[in-house]
């Protein structure tokens, strides 16, 4: 007897993170007994949850809490294809002892990517040029001076997901790469090529800053003013992590003073930045609409890494994308 099963998400989103191709694999193993709905629309009857044994959800997910729970007494596995389950998971999800697996690496890729991409641009000071030419309308002379990416050295806030993702990408360039993270050590630095360093030396020494670090209550913040101000001369600064890890004010006051740092952001806090905000105005910061995570196809990526992990859980395998309490307080 197949496995009883509902998709429960947006609905705008659905059919991009769970393709066409991902859903009949799916079908294929599992009773889809009900049509997709949105955590709304379960709430509404929660007597749809009566036979679930598997759901299947992502953006939009329903928080898997006491009423939910009570109202799925068969319930065993949740398939989140989507990256942090902060508003997901609670204590009675684990004390139901339910399995609960994401797609945060799925979703990693894109942003990894994305880092990298910036980080080869920056170290050929590519947004330093840009803005040169858009106010001279002249090319500058050669030879450039510029750090490029041989010997050059690039800092790693956060050895998170993304972070590791971005040191593995990193590997094939001549690259000198530090890293700070308070929860690594040398050992697991030293498989990702990374030396270990304090934040404040990681700022002193890096041609490019990338930060990864998850937003939690006591990383609220952490970036300030005097991690900008030490900074090497024409250095450039990469967020796709969160736009609260930064302190914004003093950020800003440190860039107009710091006119020879470019900062990429991709993320800011609040999201996007108020209309009279300065980040729209100072020329040495870049801004993109958080596009650095799963967009378009890319988040069918993330629908096929949870496809991939219900077969082993079909098949009675280890699963290899489960999130566990004794980790969780420490994840995005």
């Amino acid at each position: 007897m197949m496995v009883k099963g509902l998709y429960i998400m947006n609905q705008d989103t659905f059919e991009l993170v769970y393709p066409e191709s991902v859903r009949r694999e799916i079908g294929a193993l599992a009773d889809i007994y009900r049509s997709p709905m949105t955590s709304q629309q379960m709430k509404e009857d929660l007597s749809v949850l009566n036979e679930a044994e598997v759901i299947f959800s992502g953006w939009g997910g329903p928080r898997l809490d006491h009423s939910l729970i009570q109202a799925a007494p068969n319930l065993k596995a949740f398939f989140y294809a989507a990256g942090s389950l902060k508003n997901i998971a609670t204590d009675a999800s684990w004390e139901h002892e339910m399995i609960i697996t994401n797609a945060v690496k799925a979703n990693a890729v894109p942003v990894a990517e994305f880092t990298l991409s910036q980080i080869l641009f920056c170290l050929k000071k590519g947004w330093a040029f840009t803005r040169r030419i858009r106010n001279t309308k002249q090319f500058p002379e050669k030879p450039f001076d510029i750090p490029g990416a041989f010997g050059s050295t690039v800092g790693i806030v956060s050895l998170s997901t993304v972070g590791r993702m971005v040191c593995e990408l990193l590997k094939p360039f001549d690259i000198h790469v530090i890293g700070y993270d308070p929860y690594i050590n040398e050992e697991e630095a030293k498989k990702l090529g990374v030396e270990l360093c304090s934040l404040d030396e990681l700022f002193r020494n890096a041609d490019v800053v990338s930060l990864h670090t998850p937003l939690l209550e006591e990383t609220k913040g952490m970036i300030r003013y005097e991690h900008f101000a030490q900074m090497p001369a024409n250095s450039s600064f990469i967020n796709t992590s969160r736009g609260a890890i930064v302190r914004e004010s003093e950020m800003i006051e440190a860039l107009k003073k710091r006119s020879d740092i470019t900062a990429v952001l991709d993320v800011t806090f609040p999201e996007p930045p108020n209309q009279d905000s300065l980040l729209y105005q100072l020329e040495n910061v870049v801004l993109t609409p958080h596009l650095a995570g799963s967009e378009g196809q890319e988040c069918g990526r993330m629908g096929y890494y949870m496809l991939e992990e219900f077969k082993r859980y079909v098949n009675g395998e280890s699963l290899r994308w489960q999130v566990k309490k004794e980790y969780f307080d420490i994840l995005a």
